[in-house]
């Protein structure tokens, strides 16, 4: 068999980028070409529903205090990870985030699965002095978040700028969302409209101080959310790595 004679593509910068875009375009088409022909790269998974209005505030203050720079929420297929920290993360799970907090940098766990891992008084204790319960840790301390009441003015609009990129927030939700937030963080209120509008939403005074909604309810409140929604059982891999 006759050798590919490639010496003319290195010689000829011209030839060398028309090579180069051809292969690009080819194996650029093979991947995306697919995902026109199938409706949803997405898997349905039972139990996913959006945000209460107390865990997406809580998720607003997550993204602003930069947790997600050094907590990943992406458990990929490894047998490491999946060992430490539970079944490898699904699409599903992210599809109302904006924007998703995957990646695979982690100075400090991952935190995916992280929801009832730990109790509201750990998570309190954690985020005001981490080295109080995790000596070795260099995450910094966020003590004011006990202290400052959560500002509550821009719930109703986020939950309207969610439902424009796709979030199936209903009329009822948003009309409800500031009693909703409310009500999540005051167990001995009203609840049976929360409850139904997000089934198994976690209903408790999260930070300990029931005088007020503070920023550490919030937080504490998306971190004991988080995956906690699906029932793994039903997607456990089998021995090939496919989904049953």
């Amino acid at each position: 068999m006759a050798k590919f004679d490639h010496t003319r593509f290195e010689k000829s910068p011209f030839l060398f980028l028309i090579g180069i875009l051809l292969v690009v375009s080819i194996g650029g088409l093979v991947e995306i070409v697919p995902l026109f022909l199938i409706k949803s790269t997405i898997e349905k998974v039972d139990g996913m529903r959006p945000y209460t209005p107390l865990e997406l505030e809580g998720r607003q203050v997550y993204v602003r205090e930069g947790c997600y720079v050094c907590h990943s929420q992406m458990i990929r297929s490894l047998r490491s990870e999946v060992e430490r920290y539970g079944h490898y993360s699904l699409a599903a799970e992210s599809m109302y985030d904006h924007p998703f907090q995957w990646g695979s940098r982690r100075a400090g766990p991952d935190l995916a699965r992280v929801g009832g891992k730990y109790s509201d008084e750990w998570h309190a204790i954690h985020l005001g002095n981490p080295r109080e319960v995790v000596p070795e840790s260099i995450m910094p301390g966020y003590p004011f978040l006990g202290k400052k009441a959560l500002d509550t003015r821009e719930i109703t609009a986020r939950l309207k700028a969610s439902r424009i990129v796709g979030v199936p927030y209903s009329d009822e939700m948003v009309a409800a969302a500031l009693d909703d937030l409310a009500a999540q963080a005051n167990p001995d209120s009203d609840t049976e409209g929360l409850e139904a509008r997000y089934p198994g939403v976690i209903m408790r005074d999260f930070d300990g101080n029931p005088d007020v909604v503070t920023e550490l309810d919030a937080l504490i409140a998306y971190l004991q959310m988080l995956g906690t929604l699906v029932d793994f059982d039903l997607y456990r891999a089998d021995e090939d790595g496919n989904n049953r």
